[in-house]
C-alpha cells in the first residue's frame, strides 16, 4: 500500500547520510578538507593514511572532501565523504544512534525482530532526475558524479564502493541489497562484481534467475543513505531476508522508499544518489583490476556489464565512498564491529559452547574472514573447545580458515600474544586438526587450488602455568605516573603491559618477591641457604620435585 505521508516512528539514528555527517562534526569525529583535492590521485591516499600512518583506532575521524577535481581539471558540486562509516567503532555506533557497547545486541535484536519499509510517493532522492541524453551528453550521466579512484596506480577506473546494489528475485519478488563494487565504463554505463563464490552475493543467486528466463536484470545502486541501511550490505544475512526491514529493526521504525523511475524496485527514500539500470544474462564484461580487501589486487574478471537508465539524486547530495583494499580498513571495521558480536552470539546462544567468553576476527593485513581468534575460560571442557572451533569454521562458508582458541587471559587482538600461546600451550601433535574439503574462499585467484582446509588449533591453558615475565600492574602503573610527571611520549599501553599469575605461583615465591621489592632480598637467601642440597640431582631440577611441595 502507498502512503503519501507516513509516519516512520521514532528513532535515536540518523536517517540520512548528511545527518549522520553533522552528528560526526558534533562530536568531533569528521575532518572537513576544504583545499581542492583530485579524485583520481589524491583523495583514497589520503585517507589511506589513517589505516596506514600508526595512528590508534580513537584517533580516526571521517573526511569530507568540499572542493574535488578530476584528473582532467573538472570541477564537481558534490562533496565526497570517506572514512564516514566505520573508520572506528565509535562512528559506526553513531550511524546506528547507540553506545558502542549495544552493537552486538542491536543487531541480534534487528535480525530477529525486522520492521516492514514504508512505501512514499514524494523522495529527497528524486530531487533531480537525469534520463536519457542527459546521461549520454558530453560530462553528464556518471561523469557528473565525483567517483575517486581507490587504488590509483592499479586500478582500471574510478569505483563506486560503498554501495547498497538492489536486485529482485523475479520469481517470489523477495528483495536483495549487497555491497558490491562497480567500476565506470561510459557515462552509461558499468561493470558490476557480484561474488559468485559459496557464500558470495544474493544478487548473483538473482541474475542467475533472470539469465535461466532470457530477461535483463533490474538493479539499482543506492549511494548514500542512512548508515543502518548500508551497514546491511556488508552484513551475511540470509538469502531471503529483506536488508531493509533488517534496517528499520537496527533502528527501531520503518525505513522510507520510492519507487524507482526506470525499473520496478524501491529505493531509500532519503538516499542521496541512485543509479538505475539493467544488467545484462547474455553477455559478461572484463572488469578490474581493482585492489581488494583481501590485500591484493583482483585481476581482470568477466563480470556483468550494467546499461545505466536513470541517475536520480537529491538536490545537494553527498557523495559516499569506502576506504577498502589492504585491512584494516574501514571497509574492515565495518564488518568486524558486527561480525565479531554476532558469531559470539551463536556460538553462546545457537550451539551452547561452554566456556566461550569472546570472537576476534583477526584484521591486519588477512581481512577478517581468514582467521578468528576464540577465548575461552579457564573452566572450558576440552570437547567444547572443540566443538566451539568446529561452530566458528563453519557459520559462514567465507569465514573460518583458521581457527584457533586461546585463554582469556589472552588479548586476542595482539597477534603476537596469540603466537606466545601457540608457542607454549600448544602441541602440535595433539592440539592440532585439519579438516579438509573448503570451498576456496575470498582471496587472489593467480595459482588458486580447487579446494582448501581448516586448521583448528587449541592453544589454550591446559594447565597451571608460571606467571607471565612483567613487572606486576602496580609497579607498572607507578611507573608510567613518573613517565607522564617527565612528559616522555604519549604511551598508548599495549596489552600484555604487566605480569599476572597463571595458577602456578605460591605464597612462598610471592614472598620472595614482595621482600625484594622491599629490599629484603638478603632474607630469600637466608632460606635457600638453608634448603642446599647434596649435589646428586641434575642442575635445573625443579626444587619442588625435590621437597615434594611442587604441584
Amino acid at each position: 500500500m502507498d502512503h503519501p505521508n507516513p509516519t516512520v516512528g521514532t528513532t535515536t539514528a540518523p536517517l540520512d547520510l548528511q545527518d549522520h555527517l553533522a552528528r560526526l562534526e558534533a562530536a568531533g569525529l569528521l575532518t572537513r578538507i576544504t583545499r581542492p583535492i583530485d579524485k583520481d590521485s589524491e583523495l583514497h591516499p589520503l585517507a589511506r593514511w589513517q589505516f596506514q600512518g600508526g595512528l590508534s583506532e580513537e584517533q580516526r575521524t571521517g573526511f569530507l572532501f568540499t572542493d574535488v577535481r578530476g584528473a582532467k581539471g573538472e570541477s564537481y558540486d558534490i562533496p565526497v565523504a570517506v572514512n564516514v562509516l566505520a573508520a572506528n567503532p565509535a562512528i559506526y555506533a553513531i550511524g546506528l544512534g547507540i553506545d558502542e557497547s549495544q552493537i552486538g545486541e542491536v543487531w541480534t535484536r534487528a535480525m530477529s525482530n525486522p520492521i516492514t519499509p514504508i512505501l512514499v510517493t514524494d523522495a529527497p532522492c528524486q530531487e533531480v532526475v537525469l534520463m536519457g541524453e542527459d546521461l549520454t551528453r558530453p560530462g553528464g550521466g556518471l561523469a557528473t558524479l565525483p567517483i575517486p579512484i581507490s587504488t590509483p596506480g592499479f586500478d582500471s577506473a574510478p569505483y563506486l564502493t560503498a554501495t547498497l546494489v538492489t536486485t529482485k528475485d523475479p520469481e517470489n519478488g523477495i528483495r536483495n541489497m549487497g555491497t558490491y563494487r562497480a567500476a565506470l565504463k561510459a557515462q552509461d554505463r558499468m561493470g558490476v562484481r557480484m561474488a559468485s563464490r559459496l557464500g558470495g552475493a544474493g544478487g548473483y543467486q538473482h541474475w542467475l534467475k533472470y539469465k535461466a528466463r532470457g530477461e535483463k536484470m533490474p538493479v539499482a545502486i543506492v549511494v548514500g543513505c542512512a548508515p543502518a541501511v548500508l551497514f546491511c550490505g556488508p552484513q551475511k544475512l540470509e538469502i531471503d531476508q529483506d536488508e531493509l526491514a533488517v534496517a528499520g529493526g537496527l533502528i527501531g521504525c520503518a525505513i522510507r522508499t520510492v519507487r524507482c523511475k526506470t525499473v520496478d524496485l524501491e529505493v531509500p527514500a532519503d538516499a542521496e544518489i541512485v543509479i538505475e539500470g539493467l544488467i545484462d544474462t547474455d553477455m559478461l564484461e572484463p572488469e578490474g583490476p581493482f585492489g581488494e580487501s583481501h590485500g591484493h589486487v583482483a585481476l581482470e574478471d568477466y563480470n556483468m556489464s550494467m546499461q545505466v537508465t536513470a541517475i536520480t539524486r537529491k538536490a545537494k547530495p553527498v557523495f559516499v565512498s569506502i576506504v577498502s583494499q589492504v585491512t584494516p580498513s574501514e571497509s574492515s571495521v565495518l564488518k568486524r564491529v558486527a561480525y565479531e558480536p554476532l558469531y559470539l552470539e551463536h556460538l553462546q546462544k545457537a550451539l551452547n559452547i561452554k566456556g566461550i567468553r569472546g570472537v576476534v576476527m583477526h584484521e591486519a593485513l588477512t581481512n577478517l574472514r581468514p582467521v578468528i581468534f576464540l577465548q575461552f575460560d579457564r573452566s572450558a571442557p576440552s570437547t567444547e573447545i572443540w566443538r566451539g572451533m568446529q561452530g566458528a569454521a563453519t557459520l559462514q562458508a567465507q569465514c573460518g580458515k583458521i581457527i584457533i582458541a586461546v585463554s582469556d587471559d589472552i588479548d586476542a587482538r595482539n597477534a603476537d600474544a596469540v603466537f606466545w600461546s601457540l608457542a607454549y600451550r600448544a602441541s602440535m601433535i595433539d592440539d592440532l586438526h585439519v579438516v579438509p574439503h573448503r570451498a576456496p574462499s575470498h582471496g587472489p585467484k593467480s595459482g588458486k587450488r580447487a579446494q582448501d582446509g581448516t586448521l583448528m588449533i587449541d592453544a589454550t591453558l591446559k594447565h597451571d602455568m608460571p606467571p607471565l615475565a612483567l613487572p606486576a600492574e602496580e609497579f607498572m602503573v607507578r611507573a608510567k605516573g613518573i613517565w607522564e610527571e617527565l612528559q616522555l611520549p604519549r604511551l598508548t599501553p599495549q596489552p600484555p603491559w604487566h605480569g599476572r599469575s597463571l595458577g602456578d605461583w605460591s605464597d612462598v615465591w610471592q614472598k620472595f618477591a614482595d621482600d625484594a621489592v622491599a629490599g629484603d632480598w638478603r632474607v630469600t637467601g637466608a632460606d635457600t641457604f638453608a634448603r642446599r642440597h647434596v649435589a646428586n640431582v641434575k642442575p635445573e631440577t625443579p626444587v619442588r620435585d625435590v621437597e615434594g611441595k611442587g604441584k
